[in-house]
């Protein structure tokens, strides 16, 4: 199920894998992060090469990277071992489930096998800036307590400039009552210590990463955010295909997380009173959001088009 070589960190593999470089000129040796980074892949053979590229561009490498096939039945599985060959031997694993599973089996069997004390997502489709993990990393050695560190993330397309960012960077501790007002947690933008004892709910195919982030943030565990943008998705972050397209479908699974949490013992009376609130002002306004975009690429729409979307 799996190929991939040893895992062993000598300074000779260190050295290969610190000599990768996307403009073909080497970097010399250097540390590697302690840092395993989970890809779920799913018919995204157009994709995930740019993905895998934006990690081996960072300024501080990966110790690896897990390519998790989701059962795609197309051409995915093969250009995953071609991506791999792409670079030093062992630093890209491929692994693929015998059937789908959504993104959180995919997780959770890379999460499985993942090799350092961190762990850090990506989806296919997205891409880091050069600096993300050296700018987590760097505050996770400053406060080694913080057990989930996330960013910000933005929407532009693959030929824009990486945003800006500075030193020393901006930190926010999340609060629990964050969950009030929003998702904190971009899953791309995550690193988080592999020894937490949740996982992703392999019986959701929507919302499971807002479950995973909640559990961890209301058990007391200390998440932080750095309020820079370190990584970018490359299409609207709503509305626009894929899972989270099916917005209605969104907002109900997010409503099912929320009764689950409360159920739980985790989520109070009055707080699921203002996410009900909040949650459907949001969806309201996505909403609106889709549909005028979709009228902007389509002005020519009938009306029946229009209320069908």
């Amino acid at each position: 199920m799996v190929s991939s070589k040893a895992t062993s960190h000598s300074p000779t593999r260190q050295q290969a894998i610190a000599s990768i470089a996307t403009d073909g000129r080497p970097h010399t040796a250097r540390e590697l992060a302690p840092v395993s980074v989970i890809v779920p892949c799913y018919r995204c053979a157009d994709t995930i090469g740019p993905a895998v590229a934006s990690v081996a561009a960072q300024r501080l490498l990966p110790s690896e990277v897990l390519l998790v096939d989701d059962c795609s039945g197309d051409g995915t599985l093969e250009r995953l071992h071609e991506v791999a060959r792409e670079y030093p031997d062992g630093w890209v694993k491929v692994f693929s489930l015998q059937r789908n599973g959504g993104p959180s089996g995919a997780r959770n069997l890379g999460w499985a096998h993942a090799g350092q004390p961190y762990i850090a997502f990506l989806d296919a489709d997205d891409t880091w800036h050069p600096q993300k993990l050296s700018i987590q990393m760097e505050v996770l050695a400053a406060d080694p307590g913080i057990a989930l560190l996330a960013h910000q993330m933005n929407v532009q397309s693959r030929s824009a400039p990486v945003p800006p960012v500075r030193h020393p960077p901006p930190l926010t501790m999340v609060r629990p009552s964050l969950l009030l007002m929003r998702a904190p947690f971009p899953t791309a933008s995550l690193v988080l210590r592999r020894d937490l004892p949740f996982r992703f709910d392999e019986t959701r195919r929507r919302a499971e990463d807002y479950l995973l982030w909640a559990q961890i943030l209301l058990n007391g565990y200390r998440c932080a955010r750095v309020e820079l943008v370190l990584a970018s998705w490359h299409k609207p972050a709503f509305g626009a295909g894929g899972l989270s397209g099916d917005l209605a479908a969104m907002h109900e699974a997010a409503a099912d997380v929320r009764r689950e949490l409360h159920a739980r013992g985790l989520l109070g009376e009055w707080p699921m009173r203002v996410l009900q609130v909040t949650s459907a002002l949001r969806y309201l306004r996505r909403r609106l959001i889709t549909h005028t975009r979709r009228y902007a690429d389509n002005p020519h729409a009938t009306q029946a088009d229009q209320a069908n979307s």
